[in-house]
């Protein structure tokens, strides 16, 4: 069985990834970008279903991928239930919530739907791993401070749990005995959590709710005052969730959300660029220190992952804010891919369950 193959589908927005794996080896790796007129073309990120898993099928019979050696799909996880961590098989249930936005909708979504597509067609088994649901949170840490809300465990899961392990392993410790403070500044929202023996007790939601300020997220904002601007009349709900969710941080303040173009900016030394990122940064280390807290003081790490770590100035404005609560352990880049094949690799080799979703 380990033998076998293992096809990773990591959807983004304006691309999909695929990558074909044999047990925690690259074989074949592709980037399929998806044009703007196209993905205008439908209604909603689920109507890409079909388009988005042609284009791959087409790409891995081009490439003559043996489609008969692969055993397993993991697909990247998207807004689902709150959920344990670990494998789950993707079935019927989890395709209804995946396409009806049970949590919501987002590109993630479509990891599990084109999993569940592609392996009908190759009689494969399709599973997501470490979804952004993951919710191991302590119950003291969902109040909010008003009954009608309750605070969200949706976060970088993946990326969080596998480098959480690699840190663990490269110190010949259990990941169940530390206690970290993670953080993940993704090309969408950024997630800071604080892990005690091996789950997630507090972390931020990185979706739509709170936290740090990223690229396009607004995170945290004053409610009085995003309150009275909902109900000014100058914008529809619609309009105030792509506000908040993909035209806020960076974007609106600098005016782009591209990231080859705020980097330029930056390069060039200009001052507003500067701040905004200077602004994330001091926001990030706010969020650690309240983990700080939330692990009563006792932290054996802090893991900074994320290619904005490639960045000495963010890095050193982190290190001079937070840097004397714990040593760091920097992993300047996602590897998410990595990590989905890392999974069901385990499941393959039978170390590793796969659950039911209900």
């Amino acid at each position: 069985m380990v033998n076998k193959d293992i096809l990773v589908i990591y959807p983004e927005t304006v691309s999909t990834q695929v990558a074909l794996y044999k047990g925690t080896s690259l074989l074949f790796l592709k980037n399929i970008k998806h044009k703007q007129e196209d993905r205008d073309s439908f209604d909603s990120v689920i109507d890409q279903l079909d388009y988005r898993t042609k284009l791959i099928m087409n790409e891995l019979r081009d490439n003559e991928v043996e489609l008969n050696q692969v055993e397993i799909i993991v697909g990247r996880g998207g807004l689902l239930k709150p959920m344990n961590a670990g494998v789950y098989e993707v079935n019927e249930k989890m395709v209804n919530d995946l396409k009806t936005g049970v949590e919501g909708i987002h590109h993630t979504n479509l990891g599990g739907l084109i999993a569940y597509e592609i392996a009908k067609e190759v009689n494969a088994r399709p599973v997501l791993a470490d979804t952004v649901s993951v919710d191991e949170m302590d119950d003291i840490a969902r109040i909010s401070g008003h009954p009608l809300f309750t605070r969200k465990s949706i976060f970088h899961s993946l990326n969080q749990k596998f480098f959480a392990r690699k840190y663990a392993k490269a110190q010949n410790k259990n990941y169940e005995d530390l206690k970290l403070i993670m953080v993940t500044i993704g090309m969408g929202g950024i997630s800071v959590a604080a892990h005690c023996k091996g789950n997630v007790v507090d972390v931020n939601n990185a979706f739509d709710g709170d936290g740090p300020f990223s690229v396009k997220r607004t995170g945290s904002v004053p409610v009085g005052d995003l309150i009275r601007l909902a109900y000014s009349g100058k914008y529809s709900e619609e309009e105030m969730l792509r506000m908040i969710t993909k035209e806020g941080g960076y974007a609106a303040y600098l005016k782009t959300g591209k990231i080859h173009e705020i980097n330029e900016l930056m390069a060039k030394g200009d001052e507003k660029a500067l701040f905004i990122s200077d602004a994330c940064a001091y926001q990030v280390s706010k969020e650690v220190g309240a983990m700080y807290a939330v692990l009563e003081g006792e932290v054996d790490a802090i893991i900074l992952t994320g290619n904005i770590f490639h960045s000495e100035r963010f890095l050193a404005n982190i290190n001079k804010r937070v840097g004397k609560i714990a040593d760091f352990a920097l992993y300047p880049s996602v590897n998410d891919l990595e990590a989905l094949a890392e999974n069901a690799f385990l499941v393959l080799k039978g170390e590793l369950e796969v659950q039911e979703y209900i």
